[in-house]
Order: C-alpha cells, then sequence, then structure tokens
C-alpha cells in the first residue's frame, strides 16, 4: 500500500519515521515534547510530518497517531492525557489541516500491541494482549485479528486492573492499581525496601548508587540482579509474581493465544518473566484441564509505537 508514517507521542519526546508495509522503519526524526499545551506539541508534530515527506520522492499515504491518553472511539480525539496535560483534543482534525494527510489517532499501548500483533511476537496469532511493563503499566488486546477498544474506544488500560483493593494510591486517582505493583516504579520501591531491611545482602545493588537504599535506581537493580545480587533479584520476583497474578487475570477474562510483555524493565528477560510464568502457571483457571497462553517478550522494543501507528494509518479500521 505504499510508505505511512508513525508517530509515538510520549511525555518527554516525539519520535516519528517513514515506515514501509513491510514493517521496515526507513527514516526518523526525534524532539523533545514540550511542556506546553497541546497546539505547541501538534504543530511541532506537524513539522517533523511535513519534514519527513519531504524527505522522500514516494507518496505518504497517511499518518498514524500514537498518544499516551484516552481516544475516541473514532480514532479521532483526545479525551484525556494526563502526562501532556490534555483534554478534549481534536487531534486528527488539527493534523489533518497541518499537514494535508490522512490521520489516525489511537492509544500507545494499542499502537504498540498492533505493531508486535502484525511485524512482531504476535505474528501468525489471532488473539494476543501486549502488557508493557515500564515506569507504568500499559498494553493493548488485540481479538480475533483486530484491535478491542470497547464501546468508547478506551478499553485496555491494563494497568489499572485493580490488584489490591484499598493498595497503594495510583496517579490515576484510585487505590491498589496493578502498575503500583508489577511495574518499573514499583520494582525501585520493592529493592529500595529489601535493600534498607536486609544491607548486608544488598552490597552490588547499593554500590551501583549512592550507598543508601534510597539511592537505588531502575538501571541498578537490572545490573545488580544480572551480576547475582540476592536483594535485586529477589526484588524482580516479587514484581514478576504480580505481574503474573495480572495475566492469570487478563486470561480468564479474555483467554489470548500469547501474552507479549515490552517496556523497558522487559530486558531483564527471565528476571521477571521466570516469576511472572510461574505465578500465571499456578493461578490460572483450569490449569490442569486446559491450553495455557504463552508469555514472549517483545520483539520490536522502543520501535513498536511507531511500526503499529504507521500500519494503522493505511488499516484504519484494523
Amino acid at each position: 500500500m505504499g510508505l505511512s508514517i508513525g508517530v509515538d507521542i510520549g511525555g518527554t519526546k516525539i519520535l516519528a519515521g517513514i515506515v514501509t508495509d513491510e514493517g521496515d522503519v526507513v527514516s526518523t526524526a526525534r524532539r523533545p515534547t514540550p511542556r506546553n499545551d497541546a497546539n505547541d506539541v501538534l504543530d511541532l508534530v506537524a513539522e517533523v510530518v511535513n519534514e519527513l515527506v519531504e524527505s522522500t520522492p514516494e507518496p505518504i499515504v497517511g499518518v498514524g497517531l500514537g498518544v499516551a491518553g484516552l481516544v475516541d472511539a473514532d480514532r479521532s480525539r483526545v479525551y484525556f492525557a494526563p502526562n501532556l496535560r490534555w483534554s478534549q483534543v481534536p487531534v486528527r482534525a488539527l493534523l489533518e489541516a497541518s499537514t494535508g494527510l490522512p490521520v489516525v489517532v489511537e492509544n500507545d499501548g494499542n499502537v504498540a500491541a498492533w505493531g508486535e500483533y502484525v511485524y512482531g511476537a504476535g505474528r501468525g496469532v489471532r488473539d494476543l494482549i501486549l502488557v508493557t511493563v515500564g515506569t507504568g503499566i500499559g498494553g493493548g488486546i488485540v481479538i480475533d485479528g483486530a484491535l478491542f477498544r470497547g464501546a468508547h474506544g478506551v478499553a485496555g488500560e491494563i494497568g489499572h486492573i485493580n490488584a489490591v483493593p484499598d493498595g497503594r494510591p495510583c496517579g490515576c486517582g484510585r487505590n491498589g492499581c496493578l502498575e503500583q505493583y508489577a511495574s518499573g516504579n514499583a520494582l525501585v520501591r520493592e529493592a529500595r525496601l529489601l535493600a534498607a531491611e536486609r544491607r548486608s545482602e544488598a552490597g552490588a545493588l547499593l554500590a551501583l548508587g549512592d550507598g543508601t537504599p534510597e539511592g537505588v535506581q531502575g538501571v541498578h537493580v537490572t545490573e545488580a540482579a544480572k551480576a547475582g545480587d540476592p536483594v535485586a533479584t529477589e526484588a524482580f520476583s516479587v514484581v514478576g509474581t504480580w505481574l503474573g497474578r495480572g495475566l492469570a487475570d487478563l486470561a480468564a477474562t479474555l483467554d489470548p493465544e500469547v501474552f507479549v510483555i515490552g517496556g523497558g524493565v522487559s530486558d531483564a528477560g527471565d528476571l521477571l518473566l521466570a516469576s511472572a510464568r510461574q505465578t500465571l502457571a499456578d493461578k490460572l483457571i483450569g490449569q490442569q484441564n486446559r491450553p495455557a497462553p504463552l508469555v514472549r517478550v517483545a520483539e520490536l522494543t522502543n520501535s513498536a509505537g511507531l511500526v503499529g501507528a504507521a500500519d494503522l494509518a493505511r488499516h484504519p479500521r484494523a
């Protein structure tokens, strides 16, 4: 169908690229996300899109935009994007006017899920759930070869499944959401607590920071765990167990063929996924008498959102 442009708008950066219908990214452009209002961000997006259009002699069939927020069922308006401080922004109309190209707007977890489904770890399956484990938890759902978006377009907020009634407060305004127990932030919190309780065992972990539990960061936990630090390894096990509980609940509701685990924390591989897979197996309803979902690591990593958004620009009814 030709080339399209995918754009991934995050809280800190705008990443855009020209993508072929085989999923190859042929050129990219990156800008820091303005911290002002939606018009400033979308003006910059239009500038980047127009720059990419001018860089190729081949026609661009459309633009797909992934936004970390709630998007309406028509894929045109962002209801709410807390990290961008957006509310009721008519993104499609504004960008189509400034670029002259057809535009599709979608939630960032959904575009990443679609990218993995078409070009990544979900190739060859009909039903998958992407769970992105980063600072928070996001994701997207593909059922019978189509994105499941719900009646109003806002399905797939996996990080806000209630894991613990009246548990830790969440940025969404509720308490006990899964991302408070199974995300990158949760991993750091758990590692700091364990390091404070067991300093004598956490030497490698503490040495990577400033020597105090408060100085431990996410990269330190991963590095220390890979080096065999028992406290860092246990922190991954705790977070992976929470993740596995969430996967078991999702499996009970949607019965996917594959869970694809993405996001920065997934780079730790089996440090995270061993306990997640074991907990999923233990908590899966009817586990002795039914097929179990597979758990795979995402293949497209940081390009999943860009590639998925570009493909949706070519297939806006997906």
